[in-house]
């Protein structure tokens, strides 16, 4: 009799934890991390607070319309050798729209060639895409070119 009565215990215990857990999980506030930020907090994380330059060096390549927002292909270069000790450090890749607005951070070490990333990322909505690209100096040059979204092609 006392293992009945354990048994009914265990599962009135265990059915009220599952009602109980998914509310509490369900309430809780999502938390804000890195990724909760707007395009210039998002900037002044990473640069700082110093300042950011637009330049001819920085080449982002997009297309300027876009029929699938879920692959848009991007490809950012810079024009290499910037000076014979300055290389580029880091690029990092911007939807300056989306709920996540960074889209790709990619560390690079000293190399004799050209400095180049390419990939696809995701926009909600028609939207500027940026490119940052920090140098080993500690200059941030930058690029951005607006994308149209459409659906299907329609515009």
């Amino acid at each position: 009799m006392q293992r009945r009565s354990f048994l009914r215990g265990l599962g009135l215990i265990t059915a009220a934890s599952a009602v109980i857990t998914p509310t509490m999980v369900m309430g809780a506030e999502a938390p804000a991390g890195p990724n909760a930020l707007s395009i210039d907090d998002a900037i002044k994380a990473i640069t700082g607070g110093k300042s950011v330059v637009a330049s001819p060096k920085v080449h982002l390549k997009a297309p300027e319309i876009a029929e699938n927002g879920a692959v848009v292909p991007v490809t950012v270069e810079i024009d290499s050798p910037m000076t014979d000790a300055d290389h580029v450090k880091a690029i990092h890749i911007f939807a300056t729209k989306n709920s996540n607005v960074r889209c790709a951070d990619v560390m690079l070490t000293p190399m004799n060639g050209k400095a180049m990333f390419s990939s696809r990322v995701k926009l909600g909505s028609s939207q500027e895409v940026m490119a940052l690209v920090e140098t080993s100096t500690g200059e941030f040059l930058s690029a951005s070119q607006n994308v149209k979204v459409t659906i299907g092609g329609c515009g």
